[in-house]
């Protein structure tokens, strides 16, 4: 499980992740790294899977087994030579989709996907393919995984194309929202209003890749309180991942009462790129917003009509 902090962040299908001297590339190729004499792109290999896919997508039962390959091209000026792994991918703190390092333990697509060599040497100009073979093992469960097949010049220059992988079995896609709070923040105007903080965590709990569709409403005992706020779509979410979300919400009254519900619908993309919602899920949670200043400002007036009418009781009383 891997919690993440945010606001809201747009879902990523492209990963760029920015290194000391370098950069993974992840997901649509060809994929392309350059630094000084090295430089060098990444693509599918053309075979029955078809050419010039931007990933690799697959389907397999448990105990299943297929071979494919990765074309590597040599854009330098000297010969290259790369570490081939393959590695699990997880969502970083910025929504983004990104791999383990080849020191983490394979798990998963890290561990089924097997490179044919553990390096590659492409002199300039010339390309070389990595045959690699997936191999489910016959206790695989059900479900959607994501990882890639990794060239490595250095652990800081990495360069990869996305794997999505689904085994078969019942797909159960599920989204909750955990943690739920709402803040309220008064002003010392009286007749002003505060700011609430609604804050929660989208936790993946199913076995499919997902996406949350979110909206976030607030209601006090009268009813609702202006519009359900709408904010962007969670990035996209593996299985057993949280995403923490924070949401801001300025102009509203002190009504003692507040109500929060926080709307979530689960969109499933197929290997189409189709994407179908699913029955949302809802949390709510309530918290108090007592007008300080304005309940102060009460008791100081009441506080001065009970002093005027003692005054004027004694004064009548003379």
């Amino acid at each position: 499980m891997h919690p993440r902090t945010t606001t809201a962040l747009a879902q990523a299908t492209v990963v760029v992740l920015l290194a000391a001297l370098g950069l993974l590339g992840l997901g649509a190729g060809p994929a392309a790294a350059a630094d000084g004499d090295a430089s060098w792109t990444v693509s599918t290999a053309a075979d029955d899977f078809g050419s010039g896919r931007p990933n690799y997508s697959y389907t397999l039962n448990p105990g299943g087994r297929l071979e494919d390959g990765l074309v590597v091209v040599n854009r330098g000026t000297t010969p290259l030579h790369l570490a081939v792994y393959a590695a699990d991918a997880f969502t970083d703190e910025r929504g983004r989709l990104d791999l383990v390092t080849k020191e983490a333990k394979p798990a998963r697509v890290g561990a089924w996907v097997h490179p044919d060599r553990p390096d590659v040497t492409v002199r300039p100009g010339e390309s070389a393919e990595v045959p690699f073979t997936v191999a489910l093992p016959k206790d695989a469960a059900p479900g959607e995984y994501m990882g890639g097949i990794v060239t490595s010049l250095t652990p800081e220059r990495r360069l990869g194309i996305r794997i999505r992988l689904r085994v078969g079995g019942e797909l159960r896609p599920s989204l909750s929202v955990e943690d739920l709070r709402v803040r309220y923040a008064g002003t010392s105007n009286p007749f002003g209003k505060g700011d609430v903080t609604v804050t929660y965590t989208i936790h993946n709990t199913g076995n499919a890749i997902l996406t949350g569709r979110q909206a976030v409403s607030l209601s006090g005992p009268f009813g609702r309180l202006g519009a359900g706020r709408q904010i962007g779509d969670s990035p996209q979410l593996l299985p057993g991942d949280t995403w923490k979300v924070s949401v801001p919400v300025h102009g509203v009254a002190p009504a003692l009462r507040l109500t929060g519900t926080v709307t979530l619908v689960p969109l499933l993309t197929d290997a189409s790129g189709s994407i179908a919602p699913l029955a949302a899920a809802e949390a709510t949670t309530h918290a108090w917003t007592i007008p300080w200043a304005l309940l102060l400002l009460l008791v100081v007036v009441c506080g001065l009509v009970v002093a005027g009418l003692a005054f004027l009781r004694r004064r009548r009383a003379r």
